[in-house]
């Protein structure tokens, strides 16, 4: 490949590693040793670099004699993109969802393989899909002011204990609880002082739902009005410190429990964040890619920015295209203080 056509091989060698996602399509990796040229992302075993040559589309790959890989299908990348759009489209249309043998065939697919390709492209199955769906959907009746009984049938479920079950691990709180800004939630919190300033901790009996920084119990209060705010207890304590830590010591913390919610779409981004390797960063555009709306690069900044547990969902990883830091919620400095300490 010409410099004009990718920065260098290091950064083509580096995306390969990481299987990141967000650059199939912008060039394929051959293998001299086994004749073959795949995606970045192909999730075989990667080669030996100095049997590595990449190339800027999969014609050039063939016309050096390299077949196509059959693993990741490096030749289907822009029909695979299609494909998933027309499924989603397919997805968002119906009442009930279609059956992964149907919604296969009506994009042109075996069920197996449109799982595989659904799946690397969204981050969750079309049935998991559907189902965070119809949880929006709910989610949004109640914002509207809908009973969570009539939000539920709205969204398309045939009994209360099938939405219970559909946003299990993924609603902290009840609808109730969501649409009437956390009533009955016990939410537990502390500002401590921190190197970065002072940092606001709460979190329900699930997990943290609100890391922040210069702000206080009032501005707790009005993101959660209903909630019973209280201080923390012992409990809270040692979540506090793992809290803390990740903070101060990056890398060094154990994992922490969350209590977050927001749009699938939202949701989808936020586990893309947090799937961004300590000491590395991303633009927005990567990570439009990677949850599959590559179109949807302003979409993944407002994401971003809704998220409302700093640090532990790395949103400070995520910087403007043309490598610029770009804004953070709590100001530029805390940004690339974080960055610097996780790159050390």
């Amino acid at each position: 490949m010409t410099t004009a056509q990718l920065e260098s091989f290091e950064a083509a060698w580096a995306a390969v590693l990481r299987r990141d996602r967000s650059f199939d399509g912008r060039f394929v990796t051959g293998v001299l040793s086994t004749g073959i040229y795949c995606r970045p992302s192909c999730a075989a075993r990667h080669p030996r670099p100095d049997n590595v040559r990449f190339f800027a589309t999969p014609a050039m790959a063939r016309e050096a004699n390299l077949r196509p890989c059959l693993r990741c299908r490096p030749d289907d990348i822009g029909r695979d993109e299609k494909a998933v759009a027309a499924a989603i489209d397919l997805l968002r249309a119906g009442e009930t969802a279609p059956s992964l043998a149907d919604l296969a065939a009506a994009v042109g697919y075996s069920p197996t393989h449109f799982q595989r390709v659904f799946k690397r492209a969204v981050g969750i199955s079309p049935a998991q899909y559907h189902r965070a769906l119809r949880v929006e959907r709910a989610g949004e009746a109640l914002s509207e002011g809908a009973s969570v009984t009539e939000a539920i049938y709205e969204a398309g479920f045939g009994a209360a204990s099938r939405f219970y079950d559909a946003s299990k691990g993924r609603l902290g709180m009840t609808p109730s609880a969501w649409r009437e800004g956390g009533r009955g939630v016990t939410i537990r919190w502390a500002v401590v002082p921190t190197t970065l300033g002072a940092m606001l901790v709460a979190a329900t009996d699930k997990g943290v739902c609100r890391l922040s920084f210069n702000e206080t119990g009032t501005d707790l209060a009005l993101r959660f009005p209903k909630a019973d705010l209280v201080e923390g207890d012992a409990a809270f304590a040692l979540l506090l410190a793992d809290v803390v830590a990740a903070v101060e010591q990056p890398g060094q913390s154990r994992a922490i429990p969350l209590d977050v919610q927001g749009t699938a779409f939202q949701e989808a981004v936020w586990q893309e964040l947090q799937r961004i390797p300590l000491g590395e960063t991303r633009t927005y555009a990567q990570i439009a890619a990677a949850v599959g709306k590559p179109g949807a690069v302003r979409a993944a900044g407002s994401a971003n920015g809704a998220n409302g547990v700093a640090v532990l969902i790395p949103c400070h990883r995520v910087i403007r295209s043309d490598g610029s830091i770009g804004g953070y919620a709590y100001g530029e400095a805390i940004k690339r203080e974080l960055l610097r300490r996780e790159e050390r």
